[in-house]
C-alpha cells in the first residue's frame, strides 16, 4: 500500500525540480527571517538569488546540534511565536536541550510522513496502533499519535513504561501494530513469553526506531513475534520520527525527498560521497515552516541509493545506519561500533540480544569488557560448557571487531533494561 503515490513515485527529474522550487523558496524565507543563517550567508558572500536549485545545495551553510544549542531556546526560528503551534526538545543529556517548534502547517506535514511510514508497514484505518514510544517533549509518542490519527487508524497512547500492562492491554484490545523501540520491543517480547501469551496476541507489525538496531535484531524479533517489523528514522531537529522508514522489501529506508533533501558526506572533508559509499548524512528542509535547517549534520552513518525499489516507489533510500560518528569508539587505534557487537551476538545465536560494552583504561591501555546474557541453562551445566561458550564469544567478537575482547556471561536480566533507548556503553575513560 502506497500512501501518496504522486509523491513517493514520482520521476527523478520531477523530484528535483520540486525539490529545486521548494530550496529557492524557502531560502530566500530563511535569510529574510532568520538572522543565524543571514550572518552565515552574508559571511559566505552568499545571497538568496543565488540559488537556483538544487544544484547549488553545496552553497549553502552547514547546521550543527551546537548551533541549535547556541541560539537556545527560540533563536532560530523563522516564524512569530504566534505562529508556533507546539514545541518539542530533545532530551539534553549531553548540554542544553535542543528546541524545535512547529507551525500548523509543519504538524499536518508531519502527521503525513508518518501516515506514508505506517501505510508502508501495511496498516490501514482497521488497523490498532499502540503507541509506546515516550509522549511529551519526545517527538517519538506524538509524532506516531498525529501519524495513526491521520492514517484512520484507532490509536493506544500507552508510552513507555510499565510493560506488564502494555501486554494486558495488547491482549485486551486485539492491538495489530505497535510502534517502540527495538530494544523494549525485546523487553516487551520477554514478558509476552513470561506469561505464554504470545498466541493470544494479534500483532502483525512493529515501527521500530530512535536507536540503532540491527538487521539481525530486526530477524529475531520477527521470529519471536511472528510479525513483519519496519524501521522508522527521524530527528527532531528535522521533524521527529517519520524522516525515513523501510518497506516490505527491507531494502533501505526510504527518504521522504519531497520534504527533505538528503546528502552522504565524507565525515572528514564533508565533500560528498558517491552514491553507495558510506559517510555521514546531512538533511536541508524544504517545507518547514517554523524551524527550517540548511546542510543539518545528523552524525548518522549511512549510504544511499536512488534506484527504484521493488515496492514501486522512486524515493531515494539510506542504508541501515552502520553508527553514528559521535557513537565510535577508538579502542588501541581500532573504530567500533556497538552495531557491530549486536550483529556479531546475533549470529552467533546461543546468546540472548542484551548486552553492555564496558570501556575502561588500565594501565595507561584502553580495555573491552563486554558483558552477554545468556541462558538460564548454562548456569547449570559443568563449569565447562560456560568456559567453552566464554571462549566461543570472544573469539568471535576478536575475529568481528579486530582487537581482543574480555567476556563475562552473566545470568537473564542481569542487564538494565530499557523504556526507550538502550545504554549499551558504559566509557569509564570519560570519568578519569
Amino acid at each position: 500500500m502506497i500512501w501518496n503515490e504522486a509523491k513517493e513515485c514520482m520521476s527523478r527529474d520531477e523530484m528535483q525540480n520540486l525539490q529545486s522550487k521548494r530550496l529557492i523558496k524557502m531560502v530566500d524565507r530563511v535569510y529574510h527571517n532568520v538572522e543565524f543563517y543571514r550572518k552565515k550567508m552574508q559571511s559566505m558572500g552568499l545571497e538568496p538569488g543565488d540559488i537556483r536549485g538544487i544544484e547549488d545545495l553545496n552553497m549553502l551553510p552547514f547546521t550543527t546540534k551546537t548551533d541549535l544549542r547556541d541560539n537556545y531556546p527560540f533563536g532560530l526560528f523563522a516564524i512569530p511565536q504566534s505562529e508556533i503551534v507546539r514545541v518539542h526538545a530533545s532530551s539534553g543529556t549531553t548540554g542544553k536541550a535542543t528546541v524545535v517548534g512547529y507551525s500548523r502547517r509543519d504538524i499536518e506535514n508531519w502527521q503525513e510522513c508518518v501516515a506514508r511510514v505506517l501505510a508502508m508497514a501495511q496498516l490501514g484505518k482497521e488497523d490498532k496502533i499502540q503507541v509506546s514510544y515516550g509522549y511529551g517533549l519526545f517527538t517519538g509518542g506524538l509524532g506516531l499519535h498525529y501519524g495513526a490519527e491521520k492514517l484512520g487508524a484507532t490509536v493506544i497512547p500507552m508510552s513507555s513504561g510499565n510493560t506488564r500492562k502494555q501486554v494486558t492491554m495488547m491482549e485486551d484490545f486485539g492491538c495489530t501494530a505497535i510502534a517502540c523501540t527495538p530494544s523494549y520491543l525485546l523487553h516487551i517480547i520477554e514478558v509476552l513469553e513470561e506469561e505464554g501469551t504470545i498466541d493470544r496476541i494479534k500483532l502483525k507489525a512493529a515501527i521500530c526506531g530512535a536507536e540503532p538496531w540491527t538487521e539481525n535484531m530486526r530477524k529475531e524479533i520477527e521470529s519471536r513475534l511472528h510479525i513483519n517489523a519496519h524501521d522508522i528514522y527521524g530527528l527532531s531537529e528535522v521533524m521527529g520520527p517519520g524522516v525515513a522508514a523501510d518497506c516490505e522489501y527491507h531494502a533501505g529506508l526510504h527518504v521522504y525527498e519531497d520534504h527533505f533533501i538528503p546528502e552522504i558526506l565524507n565525515p572528514d572533508t564533508l565533500e560528498p560521497c558517491k552514491e553507495g559509499e558510506l559517510g555521514e548524512l546531512a538533511f536541508t528542509t524544504i517545507t518547514k515552516e517554523a524551524l527550517p535547517l540548511f546542510r543539518y549534520r545528523t552524525k548518522d552513518l549511512t549510504s544511499i541509493n536512488y534506484e527504484k525499489c521493488e515496492c514501486g516507489r522512486t524515493l531515494a533510500r539510506i542504508s541501515r545506519f552502520k553508527g553514528r560518528t559521535d557513537d565510535m569508539l577508538i579502542i588501541r587505534g581500532v573504530n567500533i561500533f556497538p552495531s557491530q557487537v549486536e550483529t556479531a551476538l546475533l549470529e552467533l545465536g546461543e546468546t540472548s540480544p542484551h548486552y553492555l560494552m564496558i570501556v575502561d583504561r588500565v594501565n595507561h591501555q584502553d580495555t573491552l569488557e563486554v558483558w552477554v546474557e545468556v541462558e538460564e541453562r548454562f548456569f547449570s551445566d559443568e563449569i565447562k560448557e560456560l568456559e567453552h561458550l566464554t571462549l566461543k564469544i570472544a573469539y568471535v567478537l576478536q575475529q568481528a571487531l579486530g582487537l581482543s575482547v574480555k567476556v563475562k556471561l552473566v545470568e537473564p536480566k542481569t542487564i538494565e533494561r530499557s523504556e526507550g533507548k538502550a545504554k549499551r556503553v558504559i566509557d569509564k575513560r570519560k570519568l578519569i
